[in-house]
C-alpha cells in the first residue's frame, strides 16, 4: 500500500512516477512512538519536520496554570510542521495522542526535491496552504460555531482529510481521541462535550461506537455544522 503522505500529496499536484520517486526519497525509516508521549517540546530547536505514518498527534500549548490547549490534530500523511514553517524554536509542543510511527524529514532534502520539480513544489505550497486554512477554519468554529457545530465541524474535517490518505470506509473511520481531548481541541468542558456528543447522536446523523465513527448522513452533518470543504482544497491541482 502507498505510503500515506504520497498519497495525501497527489491531492496537490499531478505527480509523476520520478516525482513520487522524489517524495519517497525523503523518508526516512520510522520510529514508535509511545501514546501520551511528547515529540517536541515548546522552546527545543527542530532539526527536521515530524512526519506522521501511523496513529494521532497533535500540536498544543500549556498555560502557567497548567491548563492545555490544543491547537490542531495530525493524521497519517501529516507533516507536523508544514514546509517553509520550520522555525528557529518551537514556540509549541507536539504530542503523540495515540501510538505512533513517527518519520522525520529533513528540511534541506526537501529543498533540494522543490527545486528539482515544479510539481513537488506546487504539493508542498498546497499542503501549506491546507494546513494555514484549518487553523483559520479552527479559529472560526471557537468564536462562532456552537459546541454541537464545532464538534459536528471536526467530524466532517477529519472524514475529508483521513479519506484523502484511504483510511475512510463505508463513511466510518477510527476516532481514537477522547473526550478531554476533544475538550481541550474545542475548547468545551468534557460535561459540554458529553452533552453535544448526545445531542449529535440524537440527529441520527451520526453514531460514536468504541473508537470507531460512523456518518449516517455526511449532507445532513455538513448543513449542521456549516461545513464547506472549500478551505481542504480536496482536489488541489487536479480540479
Amino acid at each position: 500500500m502507498d505510503h500515506p503522505f504520497l498519497r495525501k500529496m497527489r491531492h496537490g499536484a499531478r505527480l509523476t512516477q520520478e516525482d513520487e520517486a522524489l517524495l519517497n526519497g525523503l523518508l526516512a525509516p520510522a520510529r514508535a512512538i509511545a501514546a501520551r508521549e511528547d515529540v517536541s517540546q515548546e522552546g527545543s530547536e527542530p532539526f527536521s519536520l515530524p512526519l506522521i505514518v501511523d496513529g494521532w498527534a497533535c500540536r498544543y500549548s500549556t498555560l502557567e496554570n497548567g491548563q492545555r490547549q490544543i491547537i490542531g490534530l495530525f493524521v497519517p500523511g501529516d507533516l507536523c510542521e508544514p514546509f517553509g514553517m520550520l522555525p528557529r524554536f518551537m514556540d509549541h509542543s507536539v504530542a503523540t495522542l495515540t501510538p505512533v510511527m513517527m518519520s522525520p524529514v529533513r528540511v534541506a532534502p526537501i529543498k533540494a526535491a522543490v527545486l528539482a520539480s515544479p510539481r513537488v513544489e506546487e504539493a508542498f505550497w498546497w499542503d501549506l496552504l491546507v494546513a494555514t486554512a484549518i487553523d483559520r477554519e479552527h479559529l472560526v468554529s471557537l468564536g462562532r460555531r456552537t459546541a454541537t457545530e464545532r464538534l459536528g465541524h471536526l467530524f466532517c474535517e477529519l472524514h475529508l482529510r483521513l479519506e484523502m490518505v484511504g483510511l475512510v470506509r463505508d463513511l466510518s473511520y477510527e476516532m481514537p481521541v477522547t473526550q478531554a481531548d476533544l475538550g481541550d481541541l474545542l475548547g468545551l468542558s468534557m460535561v459540554h462535550v458529553n452533552r453535544s456528543l448526545q445531542e449529535l447522536r440524537r440527529t441520527g446523523l451520526m453514531s460514536l461506537r468504541g473508537r470507531r465513527l460512523t456518518i449516517h448522513d455526511l449532507d445532513g452533518l455538513r448543513e449542521l455544522s456549516f461545513f464547506d470543504d472549500g478551505y481542504l482544497h480536496p482536489e488541489g491541482a487536479n480540479s
